[in-house]
């Protein structure tokens, strides 16, 4: 039996090598390493990709995240709304900002912000609170989007800005449109495991609002329109050429990989979908959404059972993430409570990604889907499975 891996970065980059040294070679060649020409070509082309106006490249998805807060102009006493259950940097560029995190529940479902949970919130507010708010950041996690058009709904009935989070959604819709255009503006990550990942750090940030764009191009370079000269006080935050390089030869496969992903998530469900109710659970795509599958994160009781039983087979796994945000020891002045979220901890103790990359061999991914099976019917040999394809 194949050992599977979570993930495999190294696969991915021995396919297409010869392209990657040849573009990082050009880079070397020139000697233009900050804001060298391949940055504004794959800017182009990741708006182009998206459905945007403009993108504006960054050193990192953390800084995607916190240069369009900046923009805003977040200040001590101000509030910036999102969920608790997600990666650190969510909640983290918002602190960064000077703003406070604000958080709302999640959809079990989907794992994203429940739309009726932001309404409720907002609506329990004074006028004099709602002036407090400065944003909303929904979070696309492992790759579907957020109920977009609810939360841009509430968000317009308040005049709140929304900043998508699709740090783990380039390629994922809703209603047709693109993660990274159905907000104020979208951010995303280029860290190497993510589906369009670079050699190292890396993110841009996409909008169809000219002010913004122009704003956040001042700020990623210390505030400077022309060197030396300084409008604001801003940021070290510039996306390196060699990144740029690297990601405009991968972002060539990005569909590519984008579908092989996709069959995968295709082929857990033709063998699990409905199968074993009350220990798993996989994950949903709605009708009218595109799924990108950065994670294919499953739900299940038993979970560090599971997980140890899966690794004697070979089949690495993760969590993503342990410990809802409201719970972190850094955020404890927040004043949350454990009970305050029930769906974000109730997820943060039964989630488990299974392999889903795009280089797993049909192989690996049957040992994985086998494995899963194999262990769901040992915990539960008293369910008799009923074959439900997806």
């Amino acid at each position: 039996m194949p050992k599977v891996p979570l993930i495999n970065i190294a696969r991915q980059t021995a396919a297409i090598r010869a392209e990657l040294d040849e573009a990082i070679a050009r880079v070397l060649d020139a000697g233009q390493f900050i804001l060298g020409p391949e940055v504004a070509q794959l800017e182009e082309k990741i708006a182009e990709y998206c459905g945007a106006r403009y993108a504006i490249g960054c050193a990192s998805g953390s800084d995607a995240l916190l240069l369009p807060l900046l923009a805003l102009k977040c200040r001590p006493g101000d509030n910036v709304i999102t969920t608790p259950f997600t990666f650190f940097a969510s909640a983290g560029s918002i602190s960064r900002a000077g703003a406070r995190p604000v958080f709302v529940d999640i959809d079990p479902a989907t794992f994203n912000m429940a739309p009726e949970a932001l309404s409720g919130y907002l609506g329990s507010l004074s006028k004099s609170e709602l002036q407090k708010v400065k944003a909303i950041m929904p979070i696309h996690l492992f790759g579907h989007c957020a109920d977009m058009r609810a939360i841009n709904e509430v968000a317009s009935g308040y005049g709140i800005p929304v900043i998508e989070d699709a740090a783990q959604a380039i390629g994922a819709e809703c209603g047709g449109v693109k993660a990274g255009t159905l907000g104020f503006c979208g951010c995303f990550s280029f860290f190497p495991t993510k589906n369009l990942g670079a050699l190292g750090d890396g993110g841009i940030i996409t909008t169809n609002d000219e002010e913004l764009a122009a704003q956040l191009r001042l700020i990623r370079v210390h505030g400077s329109g022309t060197t030396y000269y300084h409008r604001m006080v801003g940021v070290n935050s510039r996306l390196d050429t060699l990144q740029a390089a690297v990601l405009l030869v991968k972002l060539k496969y990005l569909e590519t990989w984008t579908e092989a992903r996709r069959a995968h998530a295709a082929a857990y469900r033709s063998r699990l979908d409905n199968r074993f109710a009350g220990i798993l659970t996989l994950p949903v795509e709605r009708p009218g959404y595109r799924h990108i599958y950065n994670q294919f994160t499953i739900r299940v009781s038993r979970r560090d059972e599971i997980r140890n039983l899966l690794q004697l087979r070979g089949v690495s796994s993760a969590v993503y993430y342990p410990l809802p945000l409201h719970l972190q020891e850094c955020f404890a002045d927040l004043g949350y409570r454990p009970g305050d979220f029930p769906a974000s901890e109730a997820a943060a103790n039964e989630v488990l990604s299974l392999p889903i990359e795009q280089g797993l061999t049909d192989e690996e991914l049957a040992a994985a889907i086998d494995a899963v099976e194999a262990i769901a019917q040992t915990i539960a040999p008293s369910v008799e499975p009923q074959h439900c394809a997806s």
